[in-house]
């Protein structure tokens, strides 16, 4: 009797545990730098096609990182999502991510737009162009970002701060384009027009233009698009440098498997779900961005922007130049 009881005691521990093991399998811990409201609506969809629940936790990308390292292999994390390639090359150069060998993700996602050693994905694009004053400029006048340090634009040129990751990996992708010197005669000319200092974000940009302070930016687009969706008369335009040699830079939010991930064959699973033409729109849409799989629909606002060339140096550039680009900017007085 007791013989039969230890066997029913030991087959009740092991399905208990076979089942904790199951129910653990089946839900996945993101880190997240995109903002709750852009990511919740795809862990919820994907938890309704797959059953997977997604646990996640949201901060500034530095932090993340920071904490990623300092938990080790003690980290509940399967999942970075961070934004900027020059992020996501510091993640994967710090150790906190793995190889993802998918063929899914090779096909979804351009060659330019992931880390050549596959241990992150672009997800969705973003342009950092020029914008300008429907009311005081021309776009004939306007041709590269190199041309906005020439002396017509002298006291009419507004910029973001060097501080921000965005200028550092636009900077990175010029002395890639180019050579550090002549980058760095590039970002001279453009701290020589600088009708004021550099403003804290994007959006200060183009309000700025929009008081008078100046006349043309740099800036990413989505902030553009937010803007156009609070003021549809908005006296603002995108313009896309570069078309007849470079492109346009363009940058990412993406995304990787970190490196002790506990479920890192689900992780990949959501990672090209991610990248599917199913999630793509809800991944980029969320934010006003394009889709990096080329079989996905832009968004109509978003289209309306205009079709562009866009530059296809690899996006590891931006992490690899960035010290060498916040050197640069430094240099330049770029502040």
């Amino acid at each position: 009797m007791k013989r039969i009881y230890y066997l029913f005691a030991a087959l009740t521990i092991t399905l208990l545990a076979l089942s904790s093991t199951q129910a653990f399998a089946d839900e996945l811990v993101v880190y997240s730098a995109r903002n709750e409201q852009l990511i919740k609506p795809l862990f919820d969809a994907y938890t309704k096609e797959t059953g997977t629940e997604i646990s996640f936790i949201t901060d500034k990308a530095g932090p993340l990182l920071q904490r990623l390292k300092a938990e080790g292999k003690n980290s509940p994390a399967d999942m970075l999502i961070t934004v900027d390639a020059g992020n996501l090359w510091h993640a994967a150069r710090e150790g906190v991510l793995q190889p993802v060998e998918s063929q899914v993700l090779q096909t979804n996602i351009p060659a330019h737009l992931r880390d050549p050693g596959s241990q992150w994905f672009g997800l969705s694009l973003r342009a950092r162009t020029i914008v300008y004053s429907t009311e005081r400029i021309d776009p004939a006048q306007l041709t590269t970002y190199e041309a906005l340090g020439s002396p017509q634009w002298q006291n009419r040129l507004l910029l973001r701060t060097s501080k921000k990751v965005y200028n550092q990996s636009l900077v990175a992708m010029l002395i890639a384009e180019h050579d550090e010197t002549e980058a760095e005669e590039i970002v001279r000319s453009w701290v020589n027009n600088l009708a004021t200092k550099p403003f804290s974000n994007d959006t200060k940009v183009m309000e700025g233009i929009l008081a008078g302070q100046g006349d043309v930016g740099i800036v990413n687009t989505y902030y553009f698009g937010r803007l156009l969706k609070k003021n549809p008369e908005l006296k603002l335009a995108l313009f896309w440098p570069n078309q007849k040699s470079t492109g346009v830079h363009v940058n990412i939010s993406g995304a990787g498997v970190t490196r002790y991930a506990k479920h890192p064959e689900a992780a990949t699973k959501f990672l090209e779900w991610l990248s599917s033409e199913k999630a793509q729109n809800l991944f980029a849409d969320a934010n006003m961005e394009y889709p990096v799989n080329e079989n996905v629909t832009t968004h109509p606002e978003v289209a309306a922007w205009g079709e562009f060339k866009a530059s296809e140096q690899n996006l590891a550039i931006a992490g690899q130049l960035q010290n060498a680009a916040i050197r640069l900017m430094d240099r330049a007085d770029y502040r």
